[in-house]
């Protein structure tokens, strides 16, 4: 049996994330989507998506496949559910359907959600909830670094605590081996679980409320100051003041500034002392672009910052508005405000903005990545070309 990850119908508000990986590719909590679902089913899921997302993130199928919602966060009680569902079946709560057993056919994205609208659906009566809008991301963070700290230290132990380090609540903190954590770093886990993944690196004089998670390979600045719900994912350098954000991958805010309730993609930099506005000065419900209506939507939040799309950069002292929206690809810089929301390759800033020559992005993107011996493959400099043929404009 073949185990395939598919988009949700709702990927298109999940943009600017949705512009160049599959739903199932998000981190919200220490894992990303695939990953906890990798986790419950002891193997590798392959991927149904976009088509000029599918070189880059192909499927495998067999003669019996099992279709698990990307949007879905798994779980094991799920997970009991869909290991027995018969094949011509699919699994659904309150209209969302979660998996469905299908033989092979080659579907298409479009063709598959046509497909299984037609299958009869078994209910499933447990709890269950899913990523249904960008905000969710940060919104969902909390329980879901909750849950995840759950599955991934279950049956294990932490190692020590380095000396010179304060810990409140050392019960709920968990430290992989090879994390170094350096003294007078100050960690509350009375709050929330801390997770620290192996090969991370901790400052002196770091502060963490949680629940937070370090990933593999991330570093922490010295005197930096996170707040829960926080995830600083793989191969990122934070630094500043930090209050429920999700950074994916490999992105850097390594200098002071502010940045709250915010979502950052891959290969992002933040200038030193950029500063985002979470929370507008009259406490309204703050409002974000939707890219795919291309109109402003309620969020129902009070507290909403930056929003941020893969290697996009912005300079020194930069300032976002609360609930601006920055797609794919961005380098944004100069005085005052950029617009409350940035078109994927984008160049300049609230003065004027133009169209960012797309080799010139492809070699700044590459320069980036070569620092941590990476690359952009030939499917993924494609899928790259199809963004700023497609999505530059609106």
């Amino acid at each position: 049996m073949e185990y395939i990850l598919f988009d949700s119908t709702n990927r298109d508000r999940l943009l600017p994330f949705t512009h160049t990986r599959p739903v199932a590719d998000i981190r919200c909590g220490i894992l990303t989507m695939r990953e906890r679902w990798e986790m419950l089913l002891g193997k590798a899921a392959s991927t149904l998506t976009e088509d000029y997302l599918q070189k880059v993130f192909p499927v495998n199928e067999s003669s019996d496949n099992l279709y698990l919602n990307g949007a879905v966060f798994g779980n094991s009680g799920l997970m009991d559910a869909i290991n027995t569902l018969p094949l011509g079946k699919a699994l659904a709560k309150d209209g969302l359907v979660i998996a469905a057993r299908l033989a092979a056919h080659e579907y298409s994205i479009s063709d598959f959600h046509e497909r299984i609208r037609s299958l009869s659906q078994l209910q499933y009566d447990g709890d269950i909830y899913s990523l249904n809008n960008v905000w969710d991301m940060f919104s969902l963070n909390d329980r879901a670094l909750r849950d995840d700290y759950t599955i991934i230290t279950k049956g294990r132990t932490s190692a020590p605590i380095p000396e010179g380090v304060t810990v409140t609540g050392k019960e709920n903190l968990f430290i992989e081996d090879g994390a170094r954590i350096y003294a007078g770093c100050i960690i509350n886990a009375a709050t929330g679980p801390v997770y620290i993944a192996k090969d991370t690196e901790v400052l002196e004089g770091t502060m963490m409320r949680g629940p937070i998670a370090i990933c593999e390979h991330a570093v922490v600045k010295m005197g930096a100051k996170l707040y829960g719900a926080t995830t600083i994912g793989p191969g990122c350098k934070v630094g500043g003041e930090i209050n429920n954000a999700v950074f994916f991958a490999n992105s850097n805010k390594a200098h002071d500034g502010y940045l709250g309730n915010a979502v950052i993609g891959e290969w992002c930099n933040l200038g030193a002392d950029t500063n985002c506005s979470n929370l507008k000065n009259n406490y309204d419900e703050i409002k974000i672009w939707d890219e795919a209506t291309r109109k402003s939507v309620k969020t129902g939040l009070t507290f909403c910052g930056l929003i941020m799309g893969d290697h996009s950069k912005c300079s020194i002292n930069t300032m976002f508005n609360t609930g601006t929206v920055v797609a794919v690809s961005c380098n944004l810089f100069g005085s005052g405000f950029p617009e409350k929301f940035v078109p994927s390759f984008s160049w300049g800033g609230s003065e004027s903005i133009t169209t960012y020559d797309f080799k010139r992005a492809m070699e700044t993107a590459n320069r980036m990545m070569g620092r941590r011996n990476k690359q952009l493959s030939a499917d993924e400099t494609e899928m790259y070309r199809y963004i700023f043929d497609n999505y530059r404009k609106h």
